[in-house]
């Protein structure tokens, strides 16, 4: 473990500044929104992809000994122009093999159609849970080890009635996630009998969001649904909620759930509660542990589907020997579900070993990962509840 620590620290040195890489070397790059709404979770998802690159080249055997070399760039996470120029810039300069990214729904939609599709480079996004994503047009360059946000709202509108809320109403950030979240959660709630009052967009990045509240205060309801960011206009909106005592219960999907939100609002966050993909599986318990030798949470959001995603990168350039994104884009359906032995966290060594001799491989990693349909997560959920102003989770969906 030694080892791999080390490695790793050398390769996110590495993936920080300007990449060194020989002739034969694998790139991989890492783009995630450093900056922008969910900058306070990103360095760990970050963290997850390259404690996975770290395990391979600690193996030293991918590819007949390739080294893997992650290359970030900056999503913004919001802003799909600045998002498809750093990805250009991956691909045009940093000469990357795939992609390990991006996070937010909107700036992956924007990279996929103007820059993999045209430039034949395989995606495989942690974190990007839109459902319009399932019918992109992406020629089988796309795939994500997190579940679509149809699912998503489906178990959130399940813990709201199973936690005897009948009437919420919803807010959600002004883009592609959050409205396909909204809607998602929306027709899921009523479905099952639950009341809306009303659901309706804030904008992100700004001082006040007292008329927001005020509209959200008069529709009523027994809780408020936040579909927003960490770090950008949820967090706005909750505060202005609890100045204003307009709502005292939220109800806080992934793009919410932060150590740092918890710490940021204090007090009048606990008893709100929701939910983010994760399961307690073997893998799941075995990541938590690799990564708290690596220096990090592994609880956090999304950091074990960016191990994920960059571990099926991977073993897919490996089962078709070549880390050409038109030949591994063939492969990650067949590496990441049945026939073959199960592969988790700590396994990609055996894994290679496998593929190397001819053989299948299950990839289970940290996650559970089934990939479904167009490549895309079957989904396990996290239900958490923001306790003594900690997130501890209840139960697993």
């Amino acid at each position: 473990m030694k080892k791999l620590l080390m490695t790793g620290v050398a390769l996110a040195a590495l993936a920080g500044g300007a990449s060194v890489a020989g002739a034969g070397d694998v790139k991989i790059g890492i783009i995630l929104g450093f900056t922008g709404p969910l900058e306070s979770i990103t360095p760990n998802m970050a963290n997850g992809a390259e404690l996975a690159i770290a395990e391979v080249n600690a193996a030293g055997t991918l590819l007949d000994g390739s080294k893997v070399v992650p290359v970030r760039a900056d999503s913004t996470c919001i802003d799909a122009s600045a998002a498809t120029a750093a990805a250009e810039r991956l691909v045009t300069s940093d000469k990357i093999n795939a992609i390990m990214g991006a996070d937010c729904s909107g700036v992956t939609g924007a990279i996929l159609a103007n820059v993999a599709v045209p430039n034949g480079v395989v995606m495989v996004s942690p974190s990007a849970t839109s459902p319009g994503l399932s019918t992109a047009d992406d020629k089988g360059f796309f795939f994500r080890t997190a579940p679509s946000d149809a699912r998503q709202g489906v178990v959130m509108a399940e813990i709201l009635k199973d936690r005897g809320f009948d009437t919420v109403a919803v807010t959600y950030t002004n883009n592609d996630y959050g409205k396909g979240l909204a809607d998602s959660f929306a027709a899921a709630f009523k479905d099952i009998g639950g009341t809306v009052t009303i659901n309706t967009a804030h904008e992100d990045g700004k001082a006040d969001y007292s008329a927001e509240v005020g509209a959200l205060a008069s529709a009523g309801g027994d809780a408020l649904v936040v579909v927003g960011y960490t770090d950008q206009g949820g967090k706005g909106i909750i505060r202005a909620s609890l100045d204003s005592g307009a709502f005292d219960t939220f109800v806080l999907p992934d793009g919410m759930i932060s150590d740092n939100l918890a710490e940021d609002i204090g007090p009048g966050l606990n008893g709100s509660f929701g939910q983010y993909p994760g399961t307690d599986s073997q893998g799941a318990e075995m990541f938590q542990k690799i990564a708290k030798d690596a220096g990090f949470d592994g609880t956090s959001t999304f950091a074990a589907e960016s191990y994920d995603a960059a571990a099926l990168i991977m073993l897919a350039m490996e089962m078709g020997k070549s880390a050409d994104s038109a030949v591994l884009k063939d492969h990650v359906m067949h590496v990441a579900n049945a026939p073959g032995e199960q592969i988790f966290p700590g396994d990609l060594a055996k894994a290679i070993k496998i593929l190397k001799d001819g053989g299948d491989v299950d990839y289970v990693g940290a996650t559970a990962v089934e990939l479904i349909g167009a490549g895309e997560s079957a989904g396990n959920y996290r239900e958490i509840e923001i306790k003594d102003g900690s997130i501890e989770t209840v139960k697993y969906r």
